[in-house]
This record gives C-alpha cells, sequence and structure tokens, in this order.
C-alpha cells in the first residue's frame, strides 16, 4: 500500500518560490503529493514548470495540476468550448513540462441541455483533446474529469465513469466532498464508500486501486456544494475515518489531495489518521 497525502495550492505560510513546494512538503511535513494551481489561467512559464519538476522528482513528491475553473465542454456557444479545449491543451503541455500525472478538470455545465446531451457534448470535445495533444507531441499527463459538487455541473459518478469509459487517455478524478454535496449528504461510514468504490471497479476495473482524490469536509444546500470546512469542524462530512479504514483494508494506493481551508495541515492530519487506522489494523491481524 502506497498512499499519498499533499495539498491543492502552495502549504500555508510556504514563502519561498514554487519550485521548492516539493523539498518544503517532504522534509518539513513529510507529504509526497502537491497539485498546483492553475485554476486563474495556465502562466506557469516552462523553465519554472520543468525546475518543478525536477524538485518533485528529487524528492518523490507526486505532482498533478488543476486546470482553470473556466471550463465549459458542454456549452451552447461553441465558442466557449473551442476555448475551453484550448484551456485544456495549454494545461496538459504544462502539465507535461512538470512531469504531472493528470490534469484535474470541471467538465462543464448543463447549460439547459438534458444530463445526456451536456455528456455527449463533454465526451466528444475531450476525444479532440487528446487527438490534438497527440498531433503536439504532449505525452504523459492523463485528463482527469473530477466528481463536481454543485447540481448545476456536469459531473456526477456516473457522468465521470461514462467519460472515463468512452475516452482513452482519462481517469476519474474522486473529489469526495463533491460526490457527498451532490448527493445531499451521502457518505457516511464504510459502505458509503464501498458504494462508490464498487461501481467504479465494475466500470472502470483496475483505475480503482490507484485513485486521485481530492478530500475535505464540505458545507452543501439544495443546490450543492457551498463552501469547504476544516476536518475538526464538526457537523459537516464526509467523515476521513472510515474511507481511512476502507484503504487499509483493500490496500488501494490513492493519492489524496486536501482541498480544506487548511490545505498541507489537514494534509498532514489525513496522513496521520490513515497510520493510526493502519497501526490498528496490524494489531487486529496479529491477534
Amino acid at each position: 500500500m502506497k498512499v499519498r497525502f499533499g495539498p491543492a495550492g502552495r502549504p500555508l505560510g510556504y514563502r519561498g518560490s514554487i519550485e521548492g513546494v516539493p523539498k518544503y512538503l517532504r522534509v518539513t511535513e513529510g507529504l509526497d503529493a502537491f497539485e498546483y494551481q492553475a485554476v486563474r489561467g495556465v502562466r506557469i512559464k516552462e523553465v519554472i514548470a520543468r525546475a518543478l519538476g525536477e524538485e518533485a522528482s528529487k524528492y518523490d513528491v507526486l505532482l498533478s495540476l488543476h486546470a482553470p475553473y473556466a471550463i465549459n465542454l458542454s456549452s451552447r456557444n461553441k465558442a466557449v468550448i473551442e476555448a475551453s479545449k484550448d484551456r485544456l491543451l495549454k494545461s496538459l503541455l504544462a502539465a507535461s513540462w512538470m512531469n504531472a500525472r493528470v490534469v484535474v478538470f470541471h467538465p462543464g455545465y448543463y447549460s439547459g441541455f438534458s444530463p445526456k446531451e451536456a455528456l455527449t457534448s463533454c465526451i466528444d470535445a475531450l476525444r479532440d483533446v487528446i487527438t490534438k495533444a497527440q498531433d503536439m507531441g504532449i505525452k504523459g499527463p492523463l485528463l482527469g474529469p473530477e466528481t463536481t459538487g454543485k447540481l448545476s455541473q456536469v459531473g456526477s459518478l456516473d457522468e465521470i465513469i461514462s467519460m472515463c469509459r468512452e475516452v482513452e487517455g482519462c481517469i476519474p478524478v474522486i473529489d469526495w466532498a463533491h460526490i457527498h454535496a451532490r448527493e445531499k449528504g451521502s457518505i457516511r461510514d464504510k459502505e458509503s464508500y464501498m458504494r462508490i468504490i464498487d461501481i467504479i471497479e465494475r466500470e472502470l476495473g483496475d483505475l480503482v486501486k490507484n485513485l486521485h482524490c481530492h478530500f475535505t469536509k464540505v458545507e452543501f444546500g439544495d443546490k450543492g456544494e457551498r463552501r469547504h470546512r476544516t476536518l475538526s469542524e464538526s457537523g459537516y462530512g464526509p467523515p476521513f475515518e472510515p474511507l481511512a479504514e476502507v484503504i487499509v483494508e483493500h490496500g488501494f494506493n490513492f493519492t489524496i489531495i486536501s482541498e480544506s481551508p487548511l490545505l498541507d495541515k489537514d494534509a498532514i492530519r489525513m496522513k496521520d489518521i490513515l497510520i493510526r487506522t493502519y497501526s490498528k489494523f496490524k494489531r487486529k491481524e496479529q491477534s
């Protein structure tokens, strides 16, 4: 079992260069994943991206990149779709410079389409992005459509699975908080997590063993996600402890990116919970 933890963005309190983040995460905090945030636009220079990748390799920190929020592959406006595909291509290129594993992105909005129509639009656009990336010689990073937290967004678990089943080069990014919010508080215990994992395994096979995940507690309402909450805040879900039990009992090799307002601090907390859970599991096995 190899589970990685890290923050979505610069660690809190870190004031150095972006290429210094992997050393800080590994040496100072004992973390080994980092999701570079390009959510306002892909602006990183090639020389910096390559330096970040070299440092990540040196300190064994797995990189991912979150693409811009301004992506909508199911718009009624064709220009919006083309601009969205261009942003994904720029994200893939930057991710290839830094040797990131996956480009995470939100697929789009229903925009007055039926869910089936919106999903078809996303799939067609992603196929085009993959083809253009190949034509550009971009190799390495995968596209990671993420489960989304608002009911207006394309990104239910079934929709994300369909994209990954239909488009080679896509892997699912499972945001547990988004599923929890979208399904009005559905994740409460180990059985809740296993329901989702069983669906992914049934539809996508061995991809389930190495999921790229986002985790935070979340506040939600009738329209889905409202805001992220820290792990220590009571009254919000989903709980992390049952997920830790599932990971340990099944030997999953998940990468877990903290999207809590406390970023790296809650990533460390989740890692500590997993270590304690593993220790309990081993003692139980030996007794």
